[in-house]
């Protein structure tokens, strides 16, 4: 019965979306937030499936949890009810198949199992995923291309990334769960301490609006790390209200991840935030550029100056040796102020020229060393 309502809601997805990819969450909230709290509706579901009013009630019973967001939710409920994941796929490829007919246009659905925390639990999720789109392309006698991936959402996750990996094309950082398993701390309840942890800096922002870069960002990296390693394509973004912060955005780009996604009123600051994160990487690699740049051109003036300075100088010794000793005593200073600035036309010209200026600088020695002879 719940086919033919998730079709129709991902057909429309599909046709919205016009060709571009569309990432689907398989079902993740505990069993009991699809039953009927007040007796009122109790009463009215007993009617309708055509059971007991005590039926109902002991149904409700029986799925209640006392902690229900660590309880039997995201993927575990496609591992015990696995006719719940194979209806959700279903429904999924015979939407876009649907769409795909009736558009002309490429539909991509994106396949997210969530909360899984060990690598066996996606290999069975996806066995089922994989299982019905076969049958449904050959149903139809076509094909299209999917995703498949999971929610990184809890630490064991992260730590095993490699190994999730073999499996998963994506991965999708679920921070706001993430950020209370890592904490240890409930996002419902921490209004109660936070705003004092804030006050004695216990905590420098309300981790579940800023991500926590420090712990849940850490592990955040090692996945990173954990899944290129096993999958170097593997594509990367992150699903949750942090999505949206201006700080945790940049966080997400400087990680290296992908994309972001958030509440649609969040939308046009994230983009902002992004394109913001883009341009500050642009200056900075600009920056980093130039730095080097700098450095290697005075290396290489130097070496030039230095390379003149040297032809230069052989050029003047090879005057000074010309002179006979016992004239060399006396106008030594002489024969240095000629050579100085024979040494600087051959600085200012190459050193290919240098023989020249050693010819040129003869006949002025010989004139020197008369002049000093005479003075003497």
């Amino acid at each position: 019965k719940l086919m033919p309502i998730q079709q129709k809601d991902f057909e429309g997805l599909f046709e919205a979306m016009a060709g571009k990819p569309v990432t689907v969450r398989y079902l993740d909230p505990p069993l009991h937030e699809f039953l009927p709290a007040t007796k009122e509706q109790k009463i009215d579901l007993a009617k309708k499936l055509g059971v007991t009013l005590e039926r109902i009630e002991a149904l409700g019973h029986s799925l209640h949890e006392s902690n229900p967001m660590l309880g039997h939710r995201g993927c575990r409920l496609g591992i015990v009810y696995p006719e719940i994941s194979e209806m959700q796929s279903r429904a999924i490829f015979r939407a876009a198949l649907a769409v795909a007919k009736k558009t002309g246009k490429k539909v991509v659905p994106e396949i997210m199992i969530p909360l899984v925390g060990f690598d066996k639990e996606l290999e069975l999720q996806l066995a089922i995923v994989h299982r019905v789109a076969a049958e449904e392309f050959k149903a139809a006698k076509t094909k299209l291309s999917y995703m498949v991936g999971t929610m990184i959402e809890i630490p064991r996750a992260a730590l095993t990334a490699s190994e999730i990996a073999k499996h998963a094309q994506f991965f999708s950082f679920g921070t706001n769960d993430l950020t209370q398993t890592t904490l240890g701390m409930s996002r419902d309840d921490s209004g109660k301490f936070l705003p004092f942890y804030n006050k004695i800096e216990i905590t420098k922002a309300n981790p579940f609006a800023t991500i926590d870069q420090a712990g849940v960002g850490r592990l955040m990296k090692l996945a990173i790390e954990g899944g290129r390693e096993t999958r170097p394509e593997i594509k990367l973004g992150i699903c949750g209200e942090h999505g949206g912060e201006p700080s945790s955005v940049k966080f997400c780009h400087d990680i290296g991840l992908a994309y972001v996604s958030c509440s649609p009123y969040r939308v046009p600051v994230a983009r902002l935030a992004a394109g913001q994160a883009g341009l500050a990487e642009l200056k900075k690699a600009k920056a980093a550029a130039a730095s080097v740049k700098a450095p290697a051109k005075k290396a290489a003036k130097v070496v030039a100056k230095s390379g003149t300075k040297v032809v230069a100088k052989a050029a003047a010794k090879k005057v000074a040796a010309k002179v006979p000793v016992k004239a060399a005593k006396a106008p030594a200073k002489a024969v240095k102020v000629v050579a100085k600035p024979a040494a600087k036309k051959v600085a200012a010209k190459a050193p290919a020229k240098a023989a020249k200026v050693v010819k040129a600088a003869k006949p002025v020695a010989k004139k020197v060393v008369k002049k000093a002879g005479k003075k003497k």
